[in-house]
């Protein structure tokens, strides 16, 4: 008998195309989260574009050309409205995440250039779960601190120690996230840890890299119940088959 041939076979299948999403969506969407956590947000973009607006206007009424200072000033206002848009946006945006566990590498994520920070925690509290974040880049090493600041200075210090030991004489900057008396507040932090002054060269800080690479980091703990990694087998059970 002669075999079917699959039209499909041999093919090479096509990857479905992903609709990449237009930017006016990505500002809806910007502002529908915003919203949420920001109510008055409508009325402050309505504000500054019409305020913007109006400035045009005023400036017509010494210069006699208002249609051209209205059609002038309608990109300033629109600039205008995104930039006051773009600021709620973010301050809403860590509103929702601040308190959360690694609220603080979400923050730390937002800085492009300079520094390069391991995607898990260096160090975990397990009965507390305050974390520690290390980052490395030119002003040296920093380690970021997530939890109350009664405890979580001691975690750090000990990271601290930690980090010496396997470089010495590198810088180490130790930063605690919060709303506590010394502490930063999140939305602070990319630009506190941006502020550090360079210190090292780009060769400096590649060494630093691999050398840190060793201490690697830590997994979050396996909450309270069964641990998949130390079940046994039911012996009894097997033998009876």
């Amino acid at each position: 008998m002669a075999r079917e041939k699959n039209p499909t076979a041999g093919a090479a299948a096509k990857p479905a195309k992903v609709k990449k999403t237009r930017w006016y969506h990505q500002v809806w969407q910007a502002y529908q989260m915003t919203r949420q956590q920001d109510p008055s947000v409508t009325w402050l973009i309505l504000g500054v574009f019409v305020g913007v607006i109006a400035l045009g206007q005023v400036l017509a009424l010494f210069f006699l050309t208002w249609w051209y200072l209205l059609l002038l000033s309608l990109p300033f206002a629109l600039l205008g409205a995104m930039f006051m848009l773009t600021r709620r946006a973010e301050r809403a945006a860590y509103s929702r995440i601040e308190g959360q566990p690694g609220a603080a590498l979400s923050a730390l994520g937002t800085i492009r250039r300079g520094w390069t920070f391991a995607q898990e925690p260096v160090a975990v509290a397990p009965r507390t779960q305050d974390l520690v974040y290390r980052g490395v880049g030119r002003p040296g090493i920093v380690l970021v601190g997530e939890g109350p600041a009664h405890r979580i200075g001691k975690l750090l210090e000990s990271e601290r120690k930690r980090t010496a030991r396997v470089l010495p004489g590198v810088p180490i900057t130790l930063m605690e996230v919060g709303r506590e008396e010394d502490q930063v507040p999140l939305p602070q932090l990319a630009r506190k840890v941006q502020r550090l002054k360079p210190q090292l060269t780009k060769a400096e800080v590649g060494e630093v890299v691999k050398r840190l690479q060793a201490l690697g980091a830590v997994r979050m703990p396996v909450p309270k119940g069964v641990d998949p990694m130390r079940v046994r087998p039911d012996r009894k059970g097997m033998r009876g088959r």
